[in-house]
């Protein structure tokens, strides 16, 4: 569908200040679904946009209404920010909640959607930019007194320099690009004759992914534990954490389990590390739902002193729910009052743990090819009623690579 098919019309006027009325949620699937159902309870009106493989999914059925906005491709339809613009327009919707993935980290959107006079929901595009280079938020994060992996993030890129202080590091060290992730860009090397062929592997990676060649340079941790916080603020200069994460189960880079609160964590160790989240977070002056990502040496167990800032997502995670359980919060009416105007929901003092959760990501995969993704007709799909889940998809739908 080209912009010109769209009858754009202005967004009605909404008294700053209120409650969102109504919602486009610039995403599919079950984050879709996710946000749909809290609005709901919400009393607030959904719009979902869809593109020509998804006119009869599950989010498109549940929303209060659904635009459509191109062709499968998710760079036709749901990476084209000025379609989802204009089809918030069209259904006189007030706000954009961006899910995650597709343009949820994306400043200029962000800014784009602020300037069409709707709400994001979302952090300000300041703190976007900020957090979005590793490199440039790890040097925020250390004049903010925030411990960061050991490594080297400065801007001469030349590869003998890059050589030169990953020997100084000590190997093995892992090569990471400065923009994007979800695993692009990053190589672990074990010995300094490996060095360069990794270098090049990562930069050409890097630059076809992010259109970034730039990268940083980490010592690799060898008893690691992936630890992240879940922080939230507010326009009144609030800040609190929602407690900690464990998200160490992972395949190619990709989370699969999550659990909160982490294993083996004491009372001293998660108070340094939730207080230096909640310091991260204000050092870009955060609004909204966001999570600090560390990285433990779990040699020794964890420790205050051996645990690191990674990178923060300025987005709403996957595995929020965890969260939500331990905690007894909805993140997403959060996030939803959050952008309205209003103050957190709940003091640090108000906030605490109360038991155990654990998330598994269930992906379509062929186990005979490396459990690599796979793509048909998903004939049953059945998790029964002992768990909280979400999903996008049901019965009788097909699983595609967009």
């Amino acid at each position: 569908m080209e912009n010109s098919e769209y009858h754009l019309v202005e967004a009605h006027h909404r008294v700053p200040g209120a409650m969102i009325g109504s919602l486009l949620i610039a995403n599919r699937g079950e984050i879709a679904c996710r946000i749909i159902r809290t609005a709901r309870a919400m009393g607030i009106r959904t719009i979902a946009v869809y593109s020509d493989a998804d006119q009869d999914a599950l989010h498109v059925r549940q929303a209060d209404e659904a635009v459509h906005i191109g062709a499968s491709p998710a760079r036709e339809s749901y990476l084209v920010g000025e379609r989802i613009i204009a089809a918030a327009r069209e259904s006189g919707a007030d706000a954009i909640h961006p899910g995650y993935g597709f343009l949820s980290e994306n400043a200029d959107f962000a800014q784009a959607v602020r300037d069409a006079g709707l709400v994001w929901v979302g952090p300000h595009p300041d703190s976007i930019r900020a957090m979005g280079l590793k490199d440039a938020a790890k040097q925020r994060m250390i004049a903010a007194g925030v411990p960061v992996t050991p490594g080297y993030i400065g801007e001469d890129q030349a590869p003998d320099r890059l050589q030169r202080e990953a020997d100084a590091i000590g190997y093995p060290v892992l090569i990471k690009a400065v923009a994007g992730g979800g695993g692009k860009g990053m190589r672990r090397v074990d010995s300094a004759i490996d060095f360069a062929d990794a270098l090049t592997s990562c930069q050409r990676e890097a630059s076809s992914s992010f259109g970034n060649s730039d990268v940083l340079i980490e010592k690799y941790i060898l008893s690691p534990r992936h630890i992240e916080v879940q922080v939230f603020g507010d326009t009144h200069g609030n800040v609190v954490h929602l407690f900690e994460r464990d998200c160490s189960l992972q395949r190619r880079h990709q989370k699969v389990i999550e659990e909160a609160p982490a294993p083996g964590m004491d009372a001293e160790t998660r108070a340094a590390i939730c207080a230096a989240a909640v310091r991260a977070a204000q050092a870009v002056d955060y609004v909204g739902a966001g999570t600090i990502e560390f990285i433990a040496d779990a040699s020794e167990g964890l420790r205050a002193d051996r645990i690191w800032f990674m990178e923060m997502n300025t987005r709403l995670q996957v595995e929020h729910p965890v969260t939500e359980e331990i905690t007894g919060q909805d993140l997403v009416e959060w996030q939803l009052r959050v952008a309205s105007g209003e103050p957190l929901p709940r003091r640090q003092d108000e906030l605490a743990i109360d038991g155990w959760a654990m998330e598994a990501r269930l992906y379509a995969e062929d186990p005979a090819k490396g459990f690599l993704p796979s793509i048909g007709r998903l004939v049953a799909f059945d998790l029964g009623d002992d768990a909280r889940r979400y999903r996008g998809r049901a019965g009788g739908g097909d699983i595609a690579l967009l």
